[in-house]
């Protein structure tokens, strides 16, 4: 009999096995603090909006004072900062400034009331920026002008609730500019590379992009689509 050996072995098992149960115990920690995180980051983002909003709307009442000279190129056209060479900056200082520049104010919101999801909308579809919200995809109309807006989120997300919803369901697009109301008309599974879902449309559309399936270990090989049209008021 090798007792001593068995011994051994039982007692590697038992720290390889104790190993095991401390990293998924700290992997579940991490998780959780990202999706505490993410929380955070939305609610901060709809109070954000919710008080632009009352101050635009505030403004929009009271007297408009005169409108100031602003000293500027030919033409009165303000000086735009160009984005920073970052080649030989440090990777703490290039994450650090990422977190920086997208730490603005929401161009909207994005109400599903049967998902019960309400998210803010950020420029851009970053990394960074779909930790804290939805982006509106670059390329894709704004959120206050005609054409096909591009909405995307993370599938282990904002936009896993996407999973659930119908169509013919309702949606609510809210900017400064106002409130618009749109309805479900299409849900389809493409691949990455498609990107006519996105192209410009001559009516107003919001496409929302995830990607799919939404429970999927690693990098998902394709794309969730959702397309909304306005409903007439």
């Amino acid at each position: 009999m090798n007792t001593t050996q068995d011994v051994a072995g039982s007692t590697a098992w038992r720290k390889f096995e104790r190993l095991l149960w401390i990293a998924g115990l700290g992997l579940l920690l991490a998780y959780g603090a990202l999706r505490l995180w993410s929380h955070q980051q939305q609610e901060a983002g709809l109070e954000q909006f919710a008080t632009l909003r009352a101050t635009q709307q505030a403004a929009s009442t009271a007297p408009s004072p005169p409108a100031p000279v602003t000293a500027g190129p030919v033409g009165g056209t303000l000086l735009v900062t160009p984005e920073p060479d970052r080649t030989l900056w440090s990777a703490q200082r290039i994450r650090a400034y990422a977190v920086a520049s997208t730490a603005t104010a929401p161009l909207g919101v994005l109400r599903i009331p049967s998902i019960k999801l309400a998210v803010p909308i950020y420029e851009g579809t970053g990394e960074t920026t779909l930790d804290r919200g939805a982006g509106r995809i670059a390329g894709t109309a704004q959120l206050d002008a005609a054409g096909n807006i591009g909405i995307a989120a993370h599938r282990d997300g904002f936009f896993r609730g996407l999973k659930d919803l119908r169509v013919g369901e309702e949606m609510m697009l809210q900017t400064i500019a106002g409130d618009r109301r749109y309805r479900v008309t299409k849900l389809l599974i493409t691949s990455p590379t498609d990107v006519s879902v996105i192209a410009p449309t001559a009516t107003p559309a919001i496409t929302l992009v995830t990607c799919y399936p939404f429970y999927f270990v690693g990098s998902a090989p394709q794309r969730y689509i959702v397309r909304a049209e306005p409903i007439a008021p």
